[in-house]
């Protein structure tokens, strides 16, 4: 499916923002302002305003599909509350992490006392230091997908697949801990027939989940799953670089292509598959330069 839409500057400028955080960053085309590729869709914005959207997200992301997207948000949140949020799909060095947290009435003062809010609005040092409180009273999942194991799986797996199959099993885990699942908050990263379809064959799958974009910015739940999983990529992370005694850069952009460079020529390329989503199109540009 392609679909076109123009944009204004802003408009543009805006969907950069919101899209780098969570695709590959990918070598711009002729009169293009930007490409990104996602897991189901590649995204290009071109000088002229004009914005072309393919792939089987074309709809999601053009906001096409906003009948089957999300439903329209509540102006008073429900509690007791679920909600889900991952990190680290956007970033070329580090794991997929996944976090479902839960959420009650009793918890909101101090999670405002705190300033619980959607992680990519907070400093890492911040996310650390409120990270380390919230693991301590609110009941969470977090996965955390290892890039060797992340490698192996997106072999037969693309990445919306992979995230739903981590999401679907943080919220079993809460279940399987006695957590009342009965108002669950997915911060939306494909349309719900598509998340449903990717869990297909799986032998336990939570399906009363209310999907929408820019839920951690919405819902207490997914602002702390946001929260507790950027403190656990953040952790990782820090363990990669003490055993390989290198500094990984975040992201996918050129300080990334030659960070890969720089590990290649200290650990060879086949540790590139330890700390790295190989698949991601900074590896055959870092490595063909």
């Amino acid at each position: 499916m392609t679909i076109t839409k123009t944009y204004t500057k802003a408009q543009i400028d805006k969907l950069y923002q919101a899209l780098t955080t969570k695709g590959e960053i990918r070598k711009t085309p002729p009169y293009a302002v930007f490409q990104i590729k996602m897991s189901d869709c590649m995204i290009t914005a071109y000088e002229s305003g004009k914005v072309v959207f393919q792939g089987d997200g074309a709809a999601f992301y053009a906001g096409e599909d906003d009948k089957e997207v999300t439903s329209k948000p509540s102006n008073t949140q429900r509690f007791p509350q679920s909600g889900s949020d991952e990190v680290g799909t956007g970033d070329y060095f580090g794991p997929v992490v996944v976090c479902a947290s839960h959420v009650t009435e009793r918890d909101i003062p101090r999670l405002h006392k705190l300033g619980v809010q959607d992680s990519k609005k907070m400093k890492d040092d911040e996310i650390v230091k409120v990270a380390k409180q919230l693991i301590t009273f609110i009941p969470h999942s977090h996965l955390i997908l290892t890039n060797e194991r992340y490698n192996h799986v997106h072999k037969t797996f693309n990445m919306n697949a992979i995230k739903a199959k981590m999401h679907n099993k943080a919220f079993l885990n809460l279940a399987n801990k006695g957590i009342d699942l009965s108002q669950v908050y997915v911060d939306q990263f494909t349309p719900p027939k598509s998340y449903f379809r990717y869990l297909q064959g799986e032998p336990a799958i939570i399906k009363d989940i209310h999907f929408e974009t820019k839920a951690e910015d919405k819902y207490l739940s997914v602002a702390c799953a946001s929260i507790i999983a950027r403190y656990y990529f953040l952790d990782t992370m820090d363990k990669m670089s003490a055993h390989y005694n290198f500094e990984f850069p975040k992201g996918a952009g050129k300080k990334v292509d030659e960070a890969i460079c720089e590990f290649v020529k200290q650990h060879g390329q086949e540790s590139l598959n330890q700390v790295a989503k190989v698949h991601f199109s900074n590896t055959t540009k870092a490595l063909s330069i």
